[in-house]
């Protein structure tokens, strides 16, 4: 376990302790750092193995650059509309004098689109992205802003009725699906509670009033929402589609379609045989890193990207939308890459098997704590909740029903705690994603390790609610 646990502590070193020469609070650095001792203390020293541990992660995090790519795309799209200002204005003209009361309803709509997406990086972006320039004129630190809509993408992402984590951890422990997710809107309700009352009490104060930061310019500030919305509800029709777009591929119904692989799969462009062709959509998906494009969020942006240049506004400024926005997410790609590096270490030095083994290792008395630590601990190097769920709770689950526990109380934890595990500080793949989009919006330097650390409590309260079934 030292082989996991040093590179991870030197990591959180590197980033919260500034004053150490050249690389303190250097998260590229830590990244690296951390990938580089995963290695070595694995015996890895081949630089071949290095390069190939580098490009597996690379695989691994592919649809999250390009998802920060095409979202900051789209963002620049939605400036050039006027979406941004028809949002923001909105929001300060019906909430403008009760700023806690405004972040409320801005976590209540994420957690909305979370639970109606499935997805918190899905939730983050499509709706997230609107309220940046809302909270930044609140005089918000950069970092609160990306904390406050990763905390409400995230507790949306777990939320009936779209909510892979509890559809997952049901089938891993043969409980009702039904049963646990009737459960589920009971849980995760109390966990927006706290997140809400958290974030409005410690992230937010009544002094920060939309118009406070007086660089963010808050248009149609002498009209009423609806007035707003009346007279530039046009800004809004790339937004509008891309939540179409998306609600077609998540919600199951009679005209559900997946548009993006639809499109690319009828787009020939190689003849392999007597007049058949290779789908450009089967081309990219076996395209090692170029495949992420092929991700259904990633390609559901893209496609409403394409969309936009509909409008006149779109294509006669296209230069400066395509500059502008890879312009400002250069440094967030450079620190996913950076992060890919470790990753890619974790998967060739075998960590995550050293964690899936110490947890089945151990004895059936400290089963239960030591269970939680490893999906913890497997959530953090990973930052993704469904690894974590098939790689330990594929065995801590039955072993948990088989030590006295019921199969819908089983699902409950494994769900909630795989959820605060991958919010963890670490690898927190909405995180890096909304990090970089509030950073291309701003052209800001903003820390994704502080902004990870504001959304601790959240990650608490998931924690509680899964300690409190298992025992």
């Amino acid at each position: 376990m030292l082989q996991v646990l040093i590179p991870i502590l030197v990591l959180l070193v590197i980033v919260l302790f500034k004053k150490i020469p050249l690389i303190g609070g250097n998260i590229k650095a830590g990244l690296l750092l951390a990938g580089a001792l995963t290695l070595l203390f694995a015996g890895i020293i081949n630089p071949a193995i290095w390069i190939s541990s580098w490009i597996d992660g690379l695989n691994r995090l592919s649809w999250i650059i390009f998802l920060s790519l095409f979202g900051s795309l789209f963002a620049e799209v939605n400036n050039q509309m006027g979406a941004i200002d028809t949002i923001v204005g909105s929001l300060a003209a019906k909430f403008g004098k009760y700023p806690r009361i405004l972040v409320i309803c801005i976590l209540l709509a994420l957690t909305l689109a979370g639970s109606l997406l499935g997805d918190s990086i899905a939730a983050a972006t499509v709706i997230g992205m609107l309220t940046f320039g809302i909270l930044a004129s609140m005089n918000l630190e950069y970092e609160k802003i990306a904390a406050l809509i990763i905390m409400g993408a995230s507790v949306g992402s777990i939320m009936p009725p779209m909510t892979q984590a509890l559809a997952l951890s049901s089938a891993l422990t043969n409980a009702n699906p039904d049963e646990v997710i009737s459960m589920g809107y009971i849980t995760i309700t109390f966990v927006l509670i706290v997140t809400a009352v958290y974030s409005s009490v410690f992230l937010v104060k009544k002094d920060n009033l939309p118009g406070t930061n007086k660089d963010i310019e808050i248009k149609f500030a002498n009209q009423t929402a609806g007035q707003i919305l009346r007279q530039n509800w046009r800004s809004l029709i790339p937004v509008a589609f891309l939540i179409i777009v998306i609600l077609l591929r998540t919600v199951k119904s009679p005209i559900s379609v997946d548009l993006g692989p639809v499109i690319l799969q009828n787009i020939h462009f190689l003849s392999v045989a007597e007049g058949e062709g290779i789908s450009l959509y089967h081309w990219l998906s076996n395209v090692t890193i170029l495949g992420g494009i092929t991700n259904g969020v990633v390609i559901s942006i893209a496609c409403a990207f394409v969309f936009s240049y509909i409008f006149p506004v779109v294509r006669q400024n296209s230069r400066h939308i395509i500059r502008d926005g890879i312009g400002k997410v250069q440094n967030t790609v450079m620190l996913q890459i950076c992060c890919a590096f470790m990753l890619g270490s974790f998967y060739s030095a075998g960590s995550i098997e050293i964690v899936s083994e110490f947890c089945q290792g151990l004895d059936i008395h400290v089963l239960k704590i030591g269970g939680v630590m490893a999906m913890l601990l497997l959530g953090m190097l990973t930052g993704s909740q469904s690894t974590c769920q098939n790689v330990i709770f594929s065995f801590f689950g039955p072993a948990l029903i088989a030590s006295g526990l019921t199969p819908i109380h089983s699902a409950l934890v494994g769900a909630h705690v795989a959820t605060a595990g991958q919010c963890l500080p670490g690898a927190n793949l909405c995180g890096f994603v909304v990090v970089g989009l509030v950073a291309s919006q701003f052209g800001k330097k903003v820390d994704p390790m502080k902004s990870m650390m504001y959304c601790l409590p959240m990650c608490a309260a998931l924690l509680a609610v899964g300690v409190f079934f298992l025992f």
